[in-house]
């Protein structure tokens, strides 16, 4: 009997996919713009509630920490810091939840005491939600 569910099972794959052409790419230009296709491409096969949510989180941390490089993490839009991802977004449709996810890595530096939220449940994304995710991601840079 397996603990993890069909969803859980394929996002491993995915990871195990992404490791190995990581690994075959020459450059680190290529790989870097390689892994912002990968992004891209997979971003483009959401589905629409998600496709949006995720184009936005895209825009807004990759123009909040142009630092971060976006990667592909379990087959979901990642952005990384000396190759350890800091923030990702999880689609809804994918895991059959009700919301996206935003979430944060232990590389955050979201601390705040003795216990903090590292991730965020995205149903729309505003211009209040925009100045939000920027804030979360600077915050995380630090």
């Amino acid at each position: 009997m397996s603990t993890f569910t069909a969803e859980e099972r394929a996002a491993m794959k995915e990871h195990a996919k992404e490791l190995k052409a990581a690994t075959r790419r020459a450059s680190l230009a290529d790989k870097a713009a390689q892994a912002e296709r990968d992004v891209l491409a997979k971003i483009a096969e959401m589905a629409p509630a998600d496709l949006v949510l995720a184009e936005r989180v895209h825009a807004v941390v990759t123009a909040t920490a142009p630092a971060l490089e976006p990667k592909l993490w379990y087959g979901m839009p990642s952005y990384a810091r000396d190759g350890k991802v800091v923030c990702f977004f999880q689609s809804a449709e994918k895991f059959k939840s009700r919301y996206a996810t935003l979430g944060f890595s232990d590389q955050a530096a979201l601390d705040d005491g003795q216990m903090w939220p590292t991730a965020f449940a995205l149903t729309d994304v505003t211009p209040a939600v925009e100045k939000r995710i920027a804030t979360l991601v600077a915050q995380a840079m630090r």
